[in-house]
């Protein structure tokens, strides 16, 4: 296959979905990747720069400075990994498959700038096993890039287990040194990860597609959309009581009601759940929230994974909460107790709330059981739980009160079941 070896700058409008899916059509449309075929020590400068004028936020939750992350990366030493994390553990987010399936040139030409600013030795693309059509799609666009000698870095495709807490990077991290996909905390992110003697630069793959983005148009066209101070376009996944459920490119700072209207909502929306299963529940009087982490966050709750749920009027909010925090309990690495006795102690008290099942002192030992794991754990995974959990005792402080005196939702207000793989409750 001829590919085009032309660097140009889109000067369409920047987005980061709508672009040809194979390597010949992709270069056609956006270019090679403008990579020095022997990056020196001034461009990998420049690409920190680059992202840094930019203003991306990570997108993998915890909406890091990119540019921060390369910066401590490159600082650890030469030769270490970049790990594509398309794990997409949370089952109510579909952007990673999205990205993967529609535009995974994009995902890579990201993943191989981070690997010659950092002079990396291999870039491993990280894909749950079991999803054929996603491995599929990935597989055929690396054999692309091979036949094209399009890369200087090798990719290869790594599966890790099939488990939530697994896509976390530092799980990712140890899973690649020592096969076992264990979380670690992390409270200073200046260190750098590292897998055995190699460190590791581990990023989302919508992270990467906005950095081949914007190795192509620079700051500027990332900077087109979205707010002054935080610009850029963000991946969205919309379920729950909507008519079209899937993933939208919206502007930071879109309100919160605008963008689920994209998905056209099944009834009128009682409640959201933002961020994913350790995101927050947001009430009708927030709907008006601009989808941007300061403005979320003087309501409680952040932009997570890129996840809105809608709840409609017939369901209940308690019910779904129990659910998902069934799930969860399920789903952590067993290594602490905040996770092994503290999430099932919790599920347990919700699902006897969401029952209506009058015990005088559940309220009271739920908030306490909460207050015991929140910031306890070897990993944030609990304390997403009890982010969600507190939120939902909020929200849907009427029916709290109500379940605990005997009177739970009735019939009518059926579960709107949040994207649960089958079999997990």
């Amino acid at each position: 296959m001829s590919v085009s070896t032309d660097v140009r700058s889109t000067t369409a409008p920047y987005r980061l979905l709508g672009h040809p899916t194979d390597l010949q059509g992709h270069v056609a449309a956006l270019g090679r990747i403008p990579i020095p075929s022997t990056p020196h020590r001034h461009w990998r400068g420049e690409v920190v720069t680059m992202l840094e004028k930019a203003g991306l936020g990570g997108r993998g939750g915890a909406a890091f400075p990119a540019a921060i992350k390369l910066a401590v990366a490159r600082a650890g030493g030469k030769g270490g990994l970049v790990v594509v994390n398309g794990m997409e553990g949370e089952p109510a987010s579909d952007k990673d498959k999205v990205l993967l399936l529609k535009v995974p040139h994009l995902v890579l030409d990201g993943a191989q700038v981070l690997a010659a600013a950092t002079a990396a030795s291999e870039v491993v693309i990280c894909l749950p096993p079991g999803r054929r059509h996603i491995a599929d799609a990935v597989g055929r666009a690396v054999d692309e890039r091979a036949a094209a000698a399009f890369d200087a870095v090798p990719l290869r495709v790594a599966h890790p287990p099939d488990r939530f807490i697994a896509g976390e990077e530092s799980a990712l991290a140890q899973w690649l040194a020592v096969g076992a996909s264990l979380p670690t905390f992390r409270p200073n992110k200046g260190t750098p990860l590292r897998i055995g003697r190699q460190v590791a630069l581990v990023h989302n793959t919508e992270t990467l597609a906005h950095i081949g983005m914007i190795i192509r148009g620079g700051p500027e066209s990332f900077r087109s959309r979205g707010l002054a101070e935080e610009p850029g376009t963000t991946l969205v996944t919309l379920s729950g009581a909507v008519q079209q459920p899937g993933v939208v490119e919206v502007d930071r700072g879109t309100p919160l009601h605008e963008i689920v209207a994209r998905a056209t909502p099944a009834r009128s929306p009682s409640a959201m759940l933002v961020g994913g299963y350790g995101g927050t529940w947001v009430g009708p009087e927030h709907f008006g929230t601009p989808y941007a982490s300061l403005a979320l966050r003087t309501i409680g709750a952040s932009a997570g994974v890129g996840i809105i749920a809608v709840l409609d009027q017939n369901s209940c909010g308690l019910a779904e909460t129990a659910r998902i925090a069934h799930y969860m309990s399920g789903q952590s690495a067993g290594q602490c107790g905040p996770c092994v006795f503290g999430l099932p102690a919790i599920t347990d008290d919700l699902t006897r709330l969401a029952r209506g099942q009058v015990d005088p002192g559940l309220l009271a030992r739920l908030e306490r059981r909460l207050f015991q794991v929140n910031g306890r754990g070897a990993c944030r995974h609990p304390d997403g739980v009890v982010t969600m959990v507190r939120s939902a005792l909020s929200v849907f402080a009427s029916d709290v009160m109500a379940h605990a005196h005997g009177a739970p939702c009735d019939h009518l207000r059926r579960p709107t079941q949040l994207r649960f793989p089958a079999g997990t409750v």
